[in-house]
């Protein structure tokens, strides 16, 4: 069997029977994949890996090249002198260009897909990995950039890749840890937001009741794509508050990014505003996939955030959504764990392939990860009754 992979420069440009293979999944499908080139974060590029048994698509890799400066993505919060001194060793390790097997404005693993009943995984990274080689020396060539690490992204403990690591341990790369991705399976009992809240205890049924009534005069209304267009910039300085308020973030989303998602995923992709009197003052959006409603982007009014408890009431109306439309799960992604484990989310472990393509930084690359991604201390609430 002649295996083979070939890279593909723009969404476009995917070969015949793409979207077929990967139905699965929308982050992999063209539609999704044409937006995000568009509406792209600048220090984000994209290509496509095709991989083919005898001329017949078998597997597909997302990888996207990234410019790294990290100096500039740890935000401008205060920080102790012994802080700044590791913030500015990451820097120098990790900055400039990584290839990520992956999508970075998403958590989980979305990039990679392979038919076993056509190829083997160790026949498939390998292929995948010669097409990594190529793109490191085409960037090179035509970019003049250095590709000074890659990761692999996002798999759950359970994904069958870790049961054959031989092309990973070839390469040397990394298993790392990162913050776990929080999942709320719903119920099959639940047909509306009352059943939902009738599985609650009390304390966390009184809470949701406390959270409804601070939101007081907000009504959530659904964006359509003219409101989207006309609320942009407002959308996307909303987005800021929450996104400048992370300590670490590799990217900024343009301000064109919800509109050019809604114009290509359609009803797929969904905005929903929290307007007091006419004003927006934060918004939530969601990516319909299947039978997973995935939780997106969101933003707020900073002032409001608190006294009306907004992003509270977003998860809960992710919830509702959620249930109204027969989701099997909605899922919430990183961060904030404790709050989303507080309306019935459950963490999954996830983990990362990493390698520094410097020999001696590789050595010590897994111990700098865990620096710029520390293990936080929270506590996993338990909303429902037992």
């Amino acid at each position: 069997m002649n295996k083979t992979s070939h890279i593909y420069y723009s969404a476009n440009n995917l070969p015949e029977g793409w979207d077929a293979f990967v139905k699965h999944d929308i982050f992999l499908q063209a539609s999704y994949l044409k937006a995000l080139e568009e509406a792209s974060p600048n220090n984000i590029q994209l290509f496509y890996v095709g991989v083919f048994n005898d001329g017949l698509l078998v597997g597909v890799a997302i990888i996207q090249r990234v410019q790294l400066y990290l100096k500039d993505m740890f935000r401008k919060t205060e920080v102790s002198c012994l802080k700044e001194f590791f913030q500015n060793i990451i820097s120098k390790i990790l900055k400039g260009n990584i290839l990520v097997v992956g999508n970075l404005t998403h958590t989980g693993q979305h990039a990679l897909f392979f038919d076993e009943n056509k190829i083997t995984q160790s026949d498939f990274f390998n292929v995948i990995f010669e097409g990594l080689d190529t793109l490191r020396l085409k960037i090179k060539e035509t970019q003049g950039k250095k590709i000074r690490a890659l990761m692999l992204k996002d798999f759950f403990l359970e994904d069958p890749i870790h049961k054959d690591k031989t092309t990973f341990n070839a390469h040397k790369l990394h298993e790392v840890f990162v913050q776990p991705n929080m999942i709320m399976s719903t119920s099959s009992n639940w047909v509306k937001i009352e059943d939902y809240k009738a599985d609650l205890n009390k304390k966390y049924r009184d809470r949701y009741k406390r959270a409804k009534k601070k939101l007081g005069a907000i009504k959530c209304i659904e964006l359509d794509l003219e409101s989207i267009k006309t609320n942009s910039k407002k959308l996307h300085n909303l987005y800021l508050n929450v996104s400048n308020n992370a300590k670490f973030n590799t990217f900024i989303l343009p301000e064109k990014h919800f509109c050019i998602l809604k114009q290509n995923l359609k009803e797929h992709f969904k905005v929903f505003g929290y307007y007091l009197d006419d004003t927006l003052v934060g918004f939530y959006t969601l990516i319909l996939n299947g039978k997973n409603l995935e939780t997106y982007f969101l933003g707020y009014d900073k002032e409001l955030q608190h006294s009306n408890q907004l992003y509270l009431n977003m998860l809960y109306d992710m919830v509702k959504f959620g249930i109204e439309n027969k989701f099997s799960s909605v899922v919430y992604a990183r961060t904030a764990m404790e709050i989303k484990s507080s309306i019935g989310a459950k963490p999954k472990a996830m983990l990362v392939y990493l390698k520094h393509t410097n020999r001696f930084m590789n050595t010590i690359l897994k111990g700098v990860f865990g620096l710029m991604n520390p293990t936080k201390d929270w506590e996993e609430r338990h909303p429902f009754k037992n």
